[in-house]
């Protein structure tokens, strides 16, 4: 909005041609977003105290978090209202990108708020089914994943439409543009053609596992958000650098017209992740519950198939991939032991790894802040992809 306002007279008023620049809105929806979350942050608080929607904390966990036991959940509506106010105010309301990123964490988040919302009102820690939450979820991922894979071809949504019509007629069977093709980083010029098949299957699994991984993450006070913040700004870098011309040649990355515009939203995610970390520091005043994981998870693993860095997502939220595995692995080895043995076994003295380390007598500061020091060196070796090719 604020673009369009400096386009309209910034032929009486020069100065307003820095809207025109990408780094400059970035900035300032970071800040924006920072402001928002902190200033709205107190209201949030009480707002949800006073509403009663405290967390419910599992019995069979750590005995350290019983005292956690109604501190306000669904703090995530903050993150949300921070980013979308803030993305809006500063981003090119005409680029695509933008909105299928903000359509995909909106969606996701109202899946988490549903999931949150049962869990407060009926005091139960498990929240939605499995099979709903999966449902939805899988809903949202394949609408992005059909949009995006032409998108990404693309270079306006009169292009997408022909592409798709194009692909239509074809029988569903025709190649995509080089652009979208499936790159190995630290290679100039391996990379694997998905077809339109294989790009909607690829970005199902980013966006939606991502979703579910950051979600599986989030169980102790500040260990998610700050990943996210760090994840989610690379992946800005990346965004703006393929969006431009020079620079994408140059580094041998994907040209993708357009892409460039995330990197407002990237920065206004990492205002509302640092603000709300203020509030979910050690010992936590909220925490973001379903509604902001969700949501935060479905935004990385867009714009990392917009920008075409699934593996460097998956090296950067190393912490994310992680916990899922440990979950997985926990969960697969005790029913196979159950079904063996007649009693079930674990690999992991609890799951998510977190819990883990916890269980072996790490403080829960001590789990967050290694964490994050891991995530700041995945994050390094993500970036270093750039050049090591």
């Amino acid at each position: 909005m604020l673009l369009w306002l400096a386009q309209f007279f910034q032929q009486d008023v020069g100065p307003l041609r820095v809207f025109s620049f990408i780094s400059f809105r970035a900035v300032f929806a970071t800040l924006t977003a920072l402001a928002i979350g902190l200033l709205a942050g107190p209201a949030v608080i009480r707002l949800l105290t006073r509403l009663k929607v405290g967390q419910a904390v599992r019995t069979d966990g750590p005995q350290t978090h019983l005292v956690k036991s109604g501190t306000p959940t669904m703090g995530g509506l903050l993150i949300l209202i921070a980013i979308t106010v803030s993305t809006l105010l500063w981003c090119d309301w005409s680029n695509r990108f933008i909105w299928v990123v903000l359509i995909v964490t909106i969606g996701f988040g109202i899946v988490g708020w549903v999931d949150d919302y049962r869990k407060v009102v009926y005091k139960d820690p498990n929240g939605m089914s499995s099979r709903e939450k999966y449902f939805w979820q899988s809903l949202i991922g394949i609408v992005a994943a059909i949009y995006l894979a032409f998108a990404v071809s693309g270079q306006s949504n009169a292009e997408v439409w022909t592409l798709f019509i194009d692909w239509v007629r074809s029988g569903f069977n025709m190649d995509l543009s080089p652009k979208a093709d499936f790159i190995i980083p630290f290679f100039k010029t391996i990379s694997y053609p998905l077809g339109v098949w294989g790009f909607i299957a690829l970005t199902y699994f980013v966006i939606v596992g991502t979703s579910n991984a950051v979600n599986l993450t989030d169980g102790l006070d500040g260990l998610t958000i700050m990943p996210t913040i760090m994840v989610g700004t690379a992946l800005g870098v990346f965004a703006y650098l393929t969006g431009h011309s020079l620079y994408s040649k140059y580094l041998f990355i994907p040209y993708i017209p357009g892409a460039g515009e995330l990197l407002v939203f990237c920065g206004a995610m990492a205002g509302a992740g640092l603000a709300f970390l203020w509030f979910n520091a050690h010992p936590a005043q909220m925490f973001m519950g379903d509604v902001g994981a969700l949501a935060l998870g479905g935004a990385l693993g867009t714009i990392a198939v917009i920008v075409r860095q699934e593996i460097v997502l998956f090296i950067m939220g190393g912490i994310f991939v992680v916990e899922t595995i440990s979950v997985m692995l926990q969960v697969t080895y005790f029913k196979y032991t159950k079904k063996k043995y007649g009693t079930g076994r674990r690999i992991f003295l609890m799951a998510p790894l977190h819990h883990h380390f916890e269980q072996k007598g790490w403080k829960e500061t001590q789990v967050v802040v290694r964490f994050w020091i891991i995530t700041m060196i995945l994050v390094l070796i993500g970036l270093s992809t750039l050049k090591i090719r």
